[in-house]
Formats: C-alpha cells, structure tokens, sequence
C-alpha cells in the first residue's frame, strides 16, 4: 500500500499561550493518501481551521507528532516544507491590489534565489498552473477584480506552482455560487487523481463531499474524529448519527439532511422517482408528514409516471385533481 503523504500519531490540537491552553481535541490519528481527495467535515468551532493549520505548520500541535512523507514534520526545513504542502486559505487576504501572474508567481518562491528572480523554468510552470486552472485569461487583471471562484482559481494556480505534492484548503468553496463549487471541486479531483496529489479541504457542503470526495473526516469538538469512504459512513449510519439533531436526520437514499417536521396530518405518495422525490419535499416544507403506507387518516397524492394531473384523496372519500406541485402546497395551507 502507498505510504500516507500525512500521518497524525495521538494528535493533540487547539491554542496555547503562557496564561493557559485551550484544547479543542485529541488523539487523533490520521492518514492522508496521494491520489485522493479528502473532505473535512465539522460543525463550526469543531476546529476544522485549527487541525489544517496544524498540519499546515501555522500552529503548533499540543501534544503528537505530523509526519510528512513519514518524516516528522517539526525536523523539515521551512524551504523544504514549503515545496511539499500548499495552502489556500478562505480568509480575504489583502492581496487585490496584486496582479493574477504576480499572485501565481509566489508559488515559486520557494525555488528562487535571494532576491525572487524568476527563471525561464518559472515562468513556464506559472502559464502552466494558469492553464490548468482556467484562469490564464486573467494573468493581467487584479486579484480585487475577481469574482470568488476566479479567486480561488488564481489561489489553486499559486499552490500548484508549488510543485507540491500536498495541498491543503481552508473552505474553498465559502463563497461560490452552485455551478463554482461544483467546477472547483472537479477541478480538486482532476489534480488529485492526473497528479497524484493529496488534497485536503474542509467544507460544510456534505452532499458535495459525498459525491466527489475519497475519503471524509468527521471532526467533533472534544469527541475526536471519524474516517472513512463516503459510501461506508453512509451505510453503517456515522453520517447520520453525526449529524443527529431534533428534527434533522440524514437521508440515506439521497445522502441530504433534511427536516422532519411534526406533521399535522399523515399524506401516503403514491408515486415513483423524481416526482415521489420532490412530492415529499413540498409535503414536508408545508408542515405534513409522508408515510409510508396508506391509512385511513391520510390523506393520498397520486402522480404517477402516466398521469398528467396530480389526485388527492382525502380521509372522508373526495376526491380533487391539480395540475401543478404549486397548486398543491396552496392548498396545503388551507388543510
């Protein structure tokens, strides 16, 4: 089996100071993979931030040992360090005023002389870093005149100029709209599996992770971390019981989390597929409950493949046909 780009042993982290320490969470014990991407899950204040930027070398572990390509992480040289992890933080750095090809260009940093100069070589790796994330369009435009995903693109330029074989991300996809996100990660998955690279993000977007994520780590505040595929945490039920919460459950056929309201009144879906799908989603939004059988208290919506008009039945006997999902939660409000 390849060896791990990053092992955490009994991994120790959160803030310390001369007045006190605070811990957020310990022992843990991971392993990251080339080749994979890996998606870090957690509620806010879990430590998310804090476990990245420990790897990362920005914080210093409580207690445990980074190794990095199995060595440990504290006898690496910070020029050595610099070749191997890139880092892409969320926060709005003050960097608008930089030119794309200038923000890019720092990625070689840690190859040039004393005084930055760039080489032949360097400039060839830089067009090439632009290129591969879709942004070379924009080498001469300013970082401030970027949209979010075009800056996050430059951000990703920067790090694989790097030439490193780890990258890490604070929440790449914070501020994008559905379609960015989507690209980005793709994007993150093309590096990881035409590289080998090992990438690490953390996100609160789960139904993205489930879908192109290797690997997610589940991080709870003090209670440690889960790991695993998407696809197992699903099916022995972490996912769901990390996400447990009154009134909230994990959809295990869809991989979303969704509300489950109290119900005033039962309604049995006679339907299959997208429209029994999004049929239970307007149920719900308007405070009924689905069932998952009929009963003579609940009221029934039919809407099969073959009909073009969605019927109600309610308890008493009547009947009533509608022509759109809108119609129905009109109506609902009147129930």
């Amino acid at each position: 089996m390849e060896q791990p780009a990053i092992e955490t042993y009994n991994l120790s982290i959160g803030y310390s100071s001369k007045q006190n320490e605070t811990l957020l969470n310990s022992n843990l014990e991971l392993s990251l993979y080339p080749g994979e991407v890996t998606a870090l899950l957690g509620i806010n204040g879990a430590g998310k931030s804090t476990l990245l930027r420990t790897i990362a070398g920005f914080l210093p572990p409580l207690k445990g040992e980074i190794r990095i390509m199995g060595r440990n992480r504290i006898s690496i040289p910070v020029k050595e360090l610099s070749r191997s992890i890139g880092i892409v933080l969320t926060d709005k750095s003050t960097i608008g005023t930089l030119k794309v090809f200038d923000l890019v260009s720092l990625g070689r940093h840690p190859y040039t002389d004393f005084f930055g100069r760039l080489r032949t070589k360097d400039y060839q790796i830089i067009n090439e870093a632009m290129q591969r994330t879709g942004i070379e369009h924009k080498a001469e435009s300013y970082v401030g005149e970027l949209s979010d995903g075009e800056r996050q693109k430059a951000m990703i330029a920067k790090a694989l100029a790097q030439e490193c074989p780890i990258i890490l991300l604070d929440e790449p996809t914070a501020f994008l709209d559905v379609t960015s996100r989507i690209e980005l990660m793709l994007l993150l998955r093309e590096l990881a599996t035409s590289e080998n690279k090992s990438i690490l993000l953390s996100t609160h977007d789960i139904e993205l992770a489930l879908t192109l994520s290797d690997q997610l780590w589940l991080l709870k505040k003090h209670e440690g971390i889960k790991c695993g595929t998407p696809e197992d945490l699903v099916l022995d039920n972490t996912i769901a019981s990390y996400f447990a919460k009154e009134s909230i459950c994990f959809d295990v056929l869809t991989g979303r989390l969704n509300y489950v309201p109290e119900g005033r009144l039962d309604v049995f879906i006679e339907s299959e597929g997208a429209k029994a799908f999004w049929l239970a989603n307007a149920v719900k939004r308007c405070g009924l409950k689905p069932v998952g059988s009929p009963s003579d208290t609940a009221i029934r919506i039919k809407w099969t493949a073959e009909d073009t008009l969605i019927t109600l039945q309610f308890p008493n006997g009547k009947k009533q046909t509608i022509s759109t999902v809108g119609e129905l939660t009109r109506m609902i409000k009147h129930f």
